[in-house]
Formats: C-alpha cells, sequence, structure tokens
C-alpha cells in the first residue's frame, strides 16, 4: 500500500497503481466488447484515459473524514477505494447488491464507508456533485473547531469533474464558497477536451479553467498532463498535501484523453480522425508502462498482471449477471425514512448515535400570544440549545436577522459558525445543506421566497431521491424554510405558493402551518426528523392576527400526516391550508353552514383518515387552496377522495383555486384572483344545493 513519506508526500506504489489501472481497463473492455452488444449492460461510460489520474488520488484519500464527490466516469476512482469488481459490473447489469441495488444507473456510484473515506451520492446530472462537497468541506471544520472533534483536523472535501462542468452553476457556487470561506476544498478537474461532443472552447474561455482562476483569491492553482506518471504524481500529492495543510482551497486541472466516446452509444464523428489518433498515442496505460517497465516491474510480470484482471474481470461479470434481480416487492422501500430500525448508513444525526427529545403533542400554552415570526424565531432558538449540530444558515438569516425577522438575535446568542449568511446563491444554499447533512449535522436553511427556489431544484431534486436510490445507505435529513404567498400585495416574484411542485419532488416532507401553534410544532419535528422536509411560512400569515396563538412550549411537536380540524359539522366538509383557512372559517360563519373544516397542515404526508372520516360523513367536500388550479395539490385530494370515498358523495368534489396566472401586483387584482370569502361562500351555496 502507498505510505506517507516523512514530509507529508504518499509514496505511490507504483505496482498497485498498474495493477488497479489493468483492472479498470479489463472491465471497460469486457463491457464495451460483450456486455453491452448484449444488452446486459445498458449504459456504460467508459474512463479510458482517465484512470491513472483518478488511481493516484484515490490513493492520497487516506483519511477516514475524507470524502469524494465524483461522477459517472469516476469507476477507477471507486477500485482503488475499495469497490469490488462484482459490486461495480452488478451494479452496471442492474442485478442485486452494489450501491444502489438496480435502482439507479450503474455508473452512479457511492461509498458509505463510516470507517474509511465516503464517496458522497452521485447524480447523473452534471455539476451537481460541486456544492455538496463544500457542504462537507464546511462540517469538517465545524466539526474540528465547534464540534472539538481533532480527528477532522486534516480531512479534505474533493471534487472530481470534467472540463464540461466548469461551466455549470454548482462550480461557481462551490468555488466562492470555498474561497470565502477557505474551506478544506480540492478541484480536481479532469479536462479530456469535450462535453459530449462539445470542445472545451465552448465551456471556459481559452479552453482553460486553470488559466482563468490564477488571480482568484485564496485558491492555489496545479495545472498539468494526467497522462504522465511522474508529473501527475507530483501534483495530484502537491494538491491533496497543500489542502490537507490548511493552506486553503485549491484546484488542479490534469489533461487527460477521451479514448471512448462519452457513453457506448457516441462513435465520436465529430472528431477528426487525426485527433482520434493522436488521443490513442496519449494513453496512460501505455505511457505507465513505459514507466514501469523493466525497472520497477518485468515485461512478463506486466504481462502477467494483465492478464490476471482479464480472468478477475470476466470471473466478476459471470458473478454479478448470476445475481439475483433485486426484490420488486421493495422496489417502494426507503422513499422516506421507515421507523422500523432500518437506519441509513451515512447522514443525519441517527446512524452517529444522536438523538433528539420526542416532544409532546400537547401544548403548554403561555398566556401571551405570539405571532409565526416569533413562533419560529423561538423554536430555532431553542434547538440551537438543545442540538449543538443544528446550523441555520441562508442569504441576510446572520447580524440582520433574517428579511422577515425570523432568525432575529440568533447569530448573537450562537455564533456565526452556527448561524451564518450564505452567498447569493440557492444553488450554494441547499447543495451546501446535502453535504452538512451527509457528514452529521442537522441544517436549517432558508430560502427568502419560494420562487427563489427555483435555482435549487436540481438540488432539491436530488436530495429527496438520496435514500431511494442508494437502497438507504445515504439520507440527506434538512429543513428548508421558504416563505411564500401573497402579502400587503403580490407579484410574480415574492408571492408565489406553488406548493404542489415540491409535492411531486419525491422523498420530501412539506409543511404549511397556518398559525403560531402549528408553525412551532412542525418546525419542531421537522428539525427531529429523519427525512428533509420543506417548511413553509405563508407571509401574510407571519404577523396576522388570525394566526397569532400562545406559544406552546418548548417541548411542542406536531407530526406530520396529522391534520387539525378547525370547525365540526355535518353539512360539507372544507379541506384546506396555509392562508386560506382564516377565509374558509370567516366563509362558514357568514353562511351558517355547518362544516367540517380541516386544515391539512402537511401536505406530504397528507391526513387521508380524517378527510375520509369526513367525508364519509358529510358526503359533499369543497377543498380551497391559493395555488393554481390546473394540478394543483387540491386536484390530488380530490382524485383520491373520488376513487376511495365515491359511495359516500352526493355531489363532485369541488375545487376552489387561483386561476392559472402568476400572482399580480395591483392589489385590487390580487383580491380578484384570490379565494375570497365571497368565492368561498357563493361555492359552498352551489355545494349545498346540488
Amino acid at each position: 500500500m502507498s505510505k506517507k513519506s516523512k514530509s507529508g508526500q504518499i509514496n505511490i506504489n507504483w505496482k498497485q497503481a498498474a495493477d488497479l489501472m489493468l483492472l479498470s481497463r479489463a472491465i471497460d473492455d469486457l463491457e464495451e466488447s460483450e456486455l453491452v452488444p448484449a444488452k446486459k449492460i445498458l449504459y456504460q461510460f467508459s474512463a479510458r484515459g482517465h484512470e491513472l489520474a483518478q488511481i493516484l488520488l484515490g490513493m492520497h484519500l487516506n483519511d477516514p473524514n475524507d470524502a469524494a464527490s465524483a461522477y459517472y466516469r469516476s469507476r477507477p476512482l471507486m477500485l482503488t477505494l475499495g469497490l469490488t469488481p462484482e459490486d461495480a459490473l452488478a451494479s452496471g447489469m442492474a442485478k442485486s447488491g452494489g450501491y444502489s441495488d438496480g435502482r439507479d444507473i450503474g455508473v452512479v456510484c457511492n461509498r458509505p464507508d463510516r470507517d474509511g473515506v465516503k464517496v458522497l451520492p452521485m447524480a447523473g446530472d452534471v455539476g451537481s456533485q460541486y456544492t455538496p462537497a463544500a457542504g462537507w468541506a464546511q462540517a469538517i471544520e465545524y466539526r474540528k473547531n465547534v464540534l472539538e472533534q481533532d480527528e477532522y483536523s486534516e480531512a479534505i472535501s474533493v471534487i472530481l469533474g470534467g472540463d464540461g462542468s466548469v461551466a455549470t452553476n454548482g462550480f461557481w457556487s462551490c468555488l466562492t464558497m470555498a474561497t470565502t470561506m477557505n474551506l478544506p476544498v480540492l478541484f480536481f478537474i479532469e479536462d479530456n477536451g469535450y462535453g459530449i461532443s462539445v470542445s472545451s472552447e465552448f465551456q471556459t474561455p481559452g479552453a482553460n479553467i486553470a488559466n482563468n482562476l490564477y488571480s482568484f483569491k485564496n485558491l492555489r492553482i496545479f495545472d498539468g498532463d494526467g497522462t504522465d506518471p511522474e508529473e501527475a504524481a507530483k501534483l495530484i500529492g502537491q494538491s491533496v498535501q497543500y489542502v490537507r495543510g490548511r493552506k486553503g482551497p485549491a484546484l488542479i486541472r490534469l489533461t487527460v484523453p477521451r479514448l471512448n466516446g462519452h457513453s457506448y452509444q457516441d462513435n465520436q464523428s465529430y472528431k477528426e480522425e487525426s485527433e482520434i489518433e493522436e488521443e490513442q498515442q496519449n494513453d496512460p496505460l501505455n505511457k505507465l508502462k513505459s514507466f514501469l517497465v523493466p525497472d520497477t516491474v518485468s515485461e512478463e510480470e506486466w504481462e502477467e498482471m494483465a492478464e490476471k484482471n482479464r480472468k478477475t474481470a470476466r470471473k466478476a461479470s459471470e458473478d454479478a449477471w448470476n445475481r439475483s434481480d433485486p426484490e420488486k416487492e421493495n422496489i417502494k422501500k426507503y422513499v422516506f425514512f421507515e421507523d422500523t430500525g432500518e437506519l441509513q448508513l451515512i447522514g443525519g444525526l441517527l446512524p452517529e448515535g444522536v438523538e433528539t427529545p420526542k416532544g409532546s403533542e400537547e401544548p403548554v400554552s403561555e398566556k401571551q400570544r405570539i405571532n409565526i415570526v416569533e413562533g419560529v424565531r423561538r423554536t430555532l432558538d431553542k434547538e440551537l440549545e438543545l442540538n449543538d449540530r443544528l446550523v441555520v444558515f441562508g442569504e441576510d438569516v446572520g447580524a440582520k436577522g433574517g428579511v422577515h425577522a425570523a432568525t432575529m438575535g440568533l447569530q448573537t446568542s450562537y455564533g456565526d459558525q452556527r448561524v451564518f449568511d450564505t452567498s447569493l446563491s440557492e444553488e450554494g444554499i441547499i447543495g451546501r445543506a446535502v453535504g452538512m447533512a451527509y457528514a452529521g449535522l442537522m441544517p436549517v436553511a432558508e430560502i427568502q421566497f419560494r420562487k427563489y427556489a427555483d435555482p435549487a431544484t436540481e438540488q432539491i431534486k436530488n436530495t429527496g431521491t438520496t435514500r431511494w436510490r442508494t437502497a438507504n445507505r445515504f439520507a440527506a435529513p434538512m429543513v428548508v424554510r421558504m416563505p411564500g404567498g401573497f402579502a400587503k400585495c403580490g407579484d410574480p416574484w415574492h408571492s408565489e405558493s406553488n406548493e404542489v411542485f415540491f409535492a411531486h419532488i419525491v422523498g420530501w416532507q412539506i409543511a404549511y402551518p397556518s398559525n403560531a401553534e402549528d408553525a412551532v410544532g412542525l418546525l419542531r419535528s421537522a428539525m427531529r426528523s429523519n427525512n428533509p422536509t420543506i417548511f413553509f411560512e405563508h407571509r401574510n400569515l407571519l404577523d396576522s392576527k388570525y394566526a397569532r396563538k400562545p406559544y406552546p412550549g418548548d417541548e411542542f411537536i406536531v407530526p406530520f400526516g396529522k391534520a387539525r380540524k378547525l370547525r365540526e359539522g355535518d353539512e360539507l366538509t372544507i379541506i384546506t391550508w396555509g392562508a386560506m383557512c382564516e377565509r374558509c372559517e370567516q366563509a362558514a360563519e357568514e353562511t351558517g353552514v355547518s362544516a367540517d373544516i380541516i386544515d391539512l397542515r402537511t401536505i406530504i404526508p397528507w391526513d387521508r383518515e380524517m378527510v375520509y372520516e369526513s367525508v364519509s360523513k358529510t358526503n359533499k367536500c369543497l377543498i380551497v387552496h391559493e395555488d393554481t388550479r390546473t394540478a394543483g395539490f387540491g386536484s390530488e385530494i380530490s382524485s383520491d377522495i373520488s376513487d376511495t370515498q365515491f359511495r359516500h358523495l352526493d355531489a363532485p368534489v369541488q375545487r376552489l383555486t387561483m386561476p392559472d396566472i402568476p400572482m399580480p401586483y395591483n392589489v385590487g387584482l390580487m383580491n380578484h384572483v384570490l379565494p375570497s370569502v365571497e368565492k368561498i361562500s357563493n361555492k359552498i351555496g352551489e355545494i349545498l344545493s346540488y
């Protein structure tokens, strides 16, 4: 194995490097010549040309708290860190076991080694590997400095990416975080000159990201040939040692050839024959052989290693193909944490044995009523006090206390490592939270307004599916606070509701409280949950008289999926949430209808039991929400009631919503399109007279 020298550099075991490279090449050869044509593997991304640099990097990742955030061409790194050839091939064949149990593309890897280097869950989209790695790096510093865990003092976070990825939002957001916070991050750029068929000239000016970043403050640049064994080893060793030594973040760019197309189906017709020939002549495997034979390894030993690895790859292929297919009855498992004692291996508090108090569903109310803003602030304050792994962050949440004042004073109480401002990048805010969650923290991130979450959609989607697509190996429990909805006026940017968008993203809990008491209970439940949660804070309710309630105590929780009945009645069931609760109650008061008014409180999951019981009693149902009509969440509830409660219905299920337009700015126009008390009253009359 590779060992550290007195200078801290790794003494490369070149025979081991050659063995790993020959193994990687043998697997690629077998996939491309036999397994893909036979349709035993359906997605194949060759690592040819990239192997040497990745293997040398893997040999330098020897701290158990290191993390690598890699991408779909990173199998040589995985083999270096301990991935078995059988698991590698079984994953490509979508067989049982491996790193996704047949749920994800075989090259989209992960490594949840509790006692070794972690490879964070990869993704199929380009550039999304960057910001979670920044979150891991920040968590390294947090665990070292705040939790005083000295074992993190030399850990680093490494991000592997191709030259195409340097054009993405994720890369630039991560670069901003790493350099402004001086994080232990190594950007490891494998420049093969192409993003599928688009050359590097279209990815970055001058086709060399290293040249463009030499003037970046707090960033050390390394640049060289990833096919030359001595040069690559030297540069990789220097860059890793630089970051490990806490001198700051670094970027290393290594030129490598892409000896095959982007994927198996890519015939590289966009390349000239002369370019393809030049790339083949630049094969790092041939250069490694020339470097080692005959001084370190004889020609005969090299051929013996090559043959051994061809046999290893074939045997692994046969064993992988003989594995069973994943069990179909398990395919719905791991969307959410299932309270059966089966924990994820990495991510959140529970895998490290950190437990939070259970809480109580019984409020211990104070006399004075508070608004939602104060309820959120007090709940954050208490959970920060109880849980030293909880961190609160977002744009303006620090000294300013948040644009809605929900974090006022928290930075003063808990310091700027636990309550802190971020750069203006929602991709970075959520991606950072993902990495922190993987590293065992509980991140509570704020997105200032619902519409502003759009740039973070990629990270939000990937977060929700993490548990499922890694077959419960990884999870990223977190809370994302997100104000939205109308207020003193409307507009398309600050007043969007659109909660249904998140309801359609697999793996997220969604809370939408209508009052301060529920805001306290739901937020506390979310911060103690083993699932990621979107927590909506309706702007019109933040300081409204209707939403004010006594503070329910420091132990109060509201379980997800448990609605509240605002009124009891037997003529009509009204289902609603958020700011529409007040208007539904007012309409019931004005019309005198005897109505069950149900505040769902959470829409993922939603309380089917209470809804079914009510509809079977009243036989008529109205759903009122602020989101637009087409494909709004009311459509889901209506369809579900029609499917399950049809025999109880005396009238069609009705919906009252916003029309399918953005929220207008003019107050008169806004009030015209929102469900009003008058509109709700009229709809009640229609249903009762049906």
